[in-house]
């Protein structure tokens, strides 16, 4: 009997291992040969391979928009698609979703998972560039989400009313799974005496996640002596249309109101040496730093937005604040530093609620659950999943 051929088709390659790595494993675990399409990093391109699994780079740019690309991208997708002749795909972010989506459908492949992992800047501007866009990006929504055997993943409850409100999904094809899973016994809190409050924003460092808010946040409360060191763990982001540069990031250390620690591997030790996480994006899907900081037992300073709104529950593990406003989130801040037992009750309220809702375990029972929708082979995933080395 030929082996069962499962193609992730993701726009990061980091992201797969990051995020996909666990559900992947445990698709190989009951018979799948795993096939993974991203652009080419070579660390997680390494690690995709040393786990066993068939790599295969795509042209693909996150932000890009030049015709010529787009198309490139899609013969691309074609080509793969009628070489590895797929028995189940599995789209993740917009561009796989939406070009691979259609591809999909018109070539046949059998059965197809759609993961809308949050819908990025275009969804957030309203100029009329990103509203032909967006107008462009819905219609293949449409087609791309109306494959006869498929399922489309919505992480939080406000992207599903929207693609239900544009006719772009029928909700019986449908479903929620919040997050993607963090290992629980990784990411847990630790004891660390520290004698001023960490501030930590976990994020790339870009407009859309909030940087320029948590700067301002910064810069008030330095201004006002209040007690607490701000620190950037991200890296930037050249092709992000809100893009910061190296050069403003190291202005900002330079005024000495924050350090930045760039890009760290190391996620669960950065945020375990953090007080407070916080991440005042514009919107998400549903950011999984900001689980991760739950899960070490972390009160949570973010937006009142889709995505973000998920994690926080209001004065219980965290304080929710608008968009696009420093001074309430300086606000915010200051009232969990100057309060270090609201912040010990907000962290153990963080913890409860991510050992109860958001176990890599969970996440890959039900994504397995949502294979077997349209593979009705496959067994769904029975103890908890750890996380690839």
């Amino acid at each position: 009997m030929t082996q069962r051929r499962l193609l992730f088709l993701v726009n990061e390659a980091l992201f797969f291992t990051t995020h996909r790595m666990p559900v992947a494993l445990a698709a190989r675990e009951r018979g799948f040969e795993v096939h993974v399409a991203a652009p080419h990093e070579q660390e997680p391109v390494e690690v995709i391979e040393a786990n066993g699994f068939h790599y295969h780079p795509i042209p693909l740019i996150r932000s890009g928009t030049s015709i010529k690309g787009e198309l490139t991208l899609l013969m691309a997708f074609w080509r793969l698609l009628k070489r590895i002749k797929p028995d189940l795909t599995h789209h993740v972010a917009m561009k796989p979703v939406a070009y691979a989506g259609c591809l999909a459908r018109l070539s046949r492949v059998p059965a197809v998972v759609h993961a809308v992992t949050g819908l990025g800047y275009l969804f957030i501007r309203d100029d009329l560039l990103s509203r032909t866009q967006r107008a462009i990006i819905m219609r293949l929504f449409r087609f791309a989400l109306a494959h006869r055997n498929g399922r489309v993943i919505f992480q939080n409850p406000d992207d599903l009313d929207l693609f239900t409100k544009k006719a772009a999904v029928d909700p019986n094809q449908a479903t929620i799974i919040r997050g993607t899973g963090v290992d629980m016994d990784r990411f847990a809190p630790v004891a660390t005496p520290r004698e001023r409050p960490v501030v930590l924003f976990p994020a790339r460092v870009i407009g859309d996640k909030g940087v320029h808010e948590f700067v301002e946040a910064a810069r008030l409360l330095a201004g006002r002596s209040v007690p607490a060191d701000f620190v950037i763990v991200g890296r930037t982001d050249p092709i992000n249309p809100t893009a910061v540069i190296d050069e403003t990031v190291r202005q900002w250390e330079h005024e000495g109101i924050l350090t930045w620690w760039g890009f760290r591997e190391d996620m669960a030790t950065a945020l375990q040496s953090a007080s407070i996480v916080c991440m005042p994006s514009y919107r998400e899907g549903l950011p999984r730093v900001l689980i991760e900081a739950a899960a070490c037992g972390l009160p949570i300073v973010t937006t009142d937005v889709p995505g973000c709104r998920e994690i926080v529950d209001a004065g219980v593990n965290g304080l929710l604040v608008p968009p696009r406003d420093g001074a309430a989130t300086a606000a915010a801040i200051a009232r969990l530093i100057d309060d270090p037992d609201l912040r010990r009750r907000m962290g153990e309220a963080s913890r409860a609620m991510a050992v109860a809702e958001y176990s890599v375990g969970s996440f890959v029972r039900r994504t397995l659950s949502v294979y077997a929708e349209v593979s009705p082979d496959i067994v769904a995933a029975g103890g908890d999943q750890k996380e690839a080395p």
